[in-house]
């Protein structure tokens, strides 16, 4: 398994616009292969932001490399400027490769 992230600092004031641009958005992962699920979580505010990250699950980091080289990640991406105004700075990217995995499923056997 590989997670990707980016974190976002967004204006205060900006919440409800950021949450519908990723709404209304079309991702185009759900025919991208490896891809396993896609989160957009709202964290803390703080003095002049409030802090969001999304968080794409895909079966290998070779898949997600494979989608950031495709069309469907130029499409997903081809407006992304437009919504810089409702950042601070730019997104952050954290990438993660899976080191241990534990389900609910696997405590019930």
């Amino acid at each position: 398994m590989f997670l990707a992230m980016n974190r976002f600092k967004v204006k205060l004031g900006s919440e409800a616009d950021f949450e519908t641009v990723w709404r209304e958005r079309d991702s185009h992962l759900r025919t991208v292969p490896g891809f396993k699920t896609f989160n957009l979580l709202r964290g803390p505010t703080k003095d002049d932001h409030t802090l969001y990250a999304s968080h794409s699950v895909w079966a290998s980091r070779a898949d997600f490399e494979a989608w950031t080289r495709s069309e469907a990640f130029r499409k997903a991406h081809g407006s992304a400027g437009a919504n810089k105004p409702l950042y601070l700075g730019h997104p952050e990217v954290e990438l993660f490769d899976s080191v241990l995995a534990q389900s609910v499923e696997d405590q019930a056997a």
